[in-house]
């Protein structure tokens, strides 16, 4: 099963720069899409769509533009893209990472290997300005029963590295409204319903991680929503009360500690 359609949403603060070598990332997969969706959650900027007509312009059969007026926020602007999708292999990518060019490759390798397969992820090389500068590595479990385990408590998917199926994704309702964290939402609930899922142990992107990233951490919004995530997983039977309490420990904590604190920690105990 080669054939697959790649995810993106389009908010009005990206940069045209960053959009242009994210989507150019995906064009230059080793094993193309057929369809690359971009969901325009609200209104966006001149540069921003001057840089859709250049990709559409030069690839007219394989850009799919949709969206609204009015941002609805990331969950919405996905459910709209997965609905429209015209494959059951879908590709997540955000428009300010870079994926490696054989990313998507591997991943249809992995779902080929693997049918049963609902999620297929992978580590992401975290970087500052250029992917040549990369400062960390996120390494996620690759076998299923260690991901199950791991996602009670944290992320254990690198959201914009991710491909999945259509029809699971849709069997538990898509993403919720959440205004954060809903990949973590979505995917401990998928776990819990019973989709299994792998992580390939090497990097196939690399992820931008800039200030707006760390003030995105470093927000109560931000703590409030993964705690409650992780509350929500609690109430469905997921979580347990100590997985909840460490993370209302955990996440709290990083919140108060100063920036060049949290910063030390992410890169001496969470990131590789």
């Amino acid at each position: 099963m080669d054939k697959y359609s790649v995810l993106m949403s389009l908010y009005i603060k990206e940069k045209p720069e960053y959009l242009r070598l994210a989507v150019q990332s995906m064009v230059d997969q080793t094993i193309s899409p057929d369809e690359i969706i971009i969901v325009k959650d609200g209104s966006v900027t001149p540069e921003l769509l001057a840089v859709l007509d250049e990709f559409t312009e030069k690839y007219p059969a394989l850009f799919s533009i949709v969206g609204y007026e009015q941002n609805k926020g990331l969950g919405y602007a996905l459910n709209y893209g997965i609905e429209r999708s015209k494959n059951e292999l879908i590709a997540r990518m955000d428009t300010d990472d870079i994926s490696k060019p054989e990313r998507c490759e591997k991943q249809l390798e992995m779902f080929a290997k693997n049918p049963e397969l609902a999620i297929v992820g992978s580590n992401v090389d975290e970087f500052c300005f250029d992917p040549k500068n990369v400062v960390s590595v996120r390494a996620v479990p690759t076998e299923h029963k260690d991901i199950y385990e791991f996602a009670k408590r944290r992320s254990a998917f690198n959201h914009p590295a991710v491909m999945y199926k259509k029809s699971a994704v849709l069997s538990v309702g898509g993403y919720s409204d959440l205004r954060r964290n809903q990949d973590v939402e979505l995917f401990g609930r998928m776990l819990f319903s019973g989709c299994k899922a792998a992580n390939i142990g090497e990097s196939l992107l690399w992820f931008r991680s800039d200030d707006a990233l760390a003030k995105r951490r470093k927000s109560w919004e931000n703590t409030k929503s993964y705690i409650n995530t992780i509350k929500k997983f609690r109430k469905m039977g997921y979580s347990d009360f100590g997985d909840l309490a460490a993370v209302a420990i955990a996440q709290t904590g990083m919140f108060l500690c100063p920036a060049k604190l949290q910063h030390w920690i992410y890169k001496k105990f969470l990131r590789g």
